[in-house]
C-alpha cells in the first residue's frame, strides 16, 4: 500500500517491472491512497491523521499490517526472505506492507500495526522506497525459491 501516487516515470517503470516479476510467485497488488486534497493547508499531524484513516480503512482484521519505518527492524536479504517464508508457512492470508507519506504514520496506524521494517538507517524519498520495497521483495521470493537472482 502506498501513500500518493509514483509521479516519476523512471520509478513507474521499474514498479511495474518488479510488480509483475513477483505475481509470477504469488498474488501480489499495490493499492494507492490517493493524495491527501488541500494538503498544504494541513500541520504534519493533520496530514498524518487522513492518511491514516485511508490506511486503516483499507486493511481488514486478519490481515498483517507492516509498516515501512526509519524504527523498523532492519534486514539482510536472505533474513526477509526468512522472515517472508515464516508468514508463508504460518498460513498468513494477507501481508500488507504500507510506504507512508512524508511525515510517517499516524498514532492510530502505528497501534494496528503488527510490525515495523526498515530498508536502510539512510533517508530515501518516498517514491524511491517503494522501488527498492518491491525488488526486495522480488528478491526475497526467488531467495526463497532457491533462483539465482540473488548474488550474496
Amino acid at each position: 500500500m502506498l501513500v500518493g501516487a509514483t509521479d516519476k516515470k523512471y520509478l513507474r517503470e521499474g514498479i511495474e517491472d518488479y510488480q509483475k516479476r513477483v505475481i509470477h510467485y504469488l498474488p501480489f497488488e499495490i493499492k494507492v491512497i490517493a493524495d491527501i486534497k488541500n494538503s498544504r493547508n494541513l500541520t504534519a499531524d493533520q496530514q498524518k491523521e487522513r492518511e491514516g484513516q485511508a490506511i486503516l480503512h483499507l486493511v481488514s482484521t486478519g490481515d498483517e499490517l507492516v509498516l515501512l519505518d526509519v524504527d523498523g527492524a532492519e534486514y539482510s536479504s536472505p533474513e526477509l526472505a526468512g522472515w517472508i517464508e515464516k508468514r508463508m508457512l504460518a498460513g498468513t492470508r494477507h501481508l500488507i506492507f504500507v510506504v507512508g507519506g512524508p511525515y510517517g504514520f499516524s498514532a492510530a496506524v502505528y497501534k494496528r500495526a503488527d510490525g515495523k521494517m526498515s530498508l536502510s538507517r539512510l533517508t530515501f524519498p518516498h517514491q524511491l522506497v517503494r522501488l527498492l520495497f518491491v525488488e526486495q521483495l522480488y528478491r526475497a521470493l526467488t531467495i526463497i525459491k532457491g533462483e539465482p537472482y540473488h548474488h550474496a
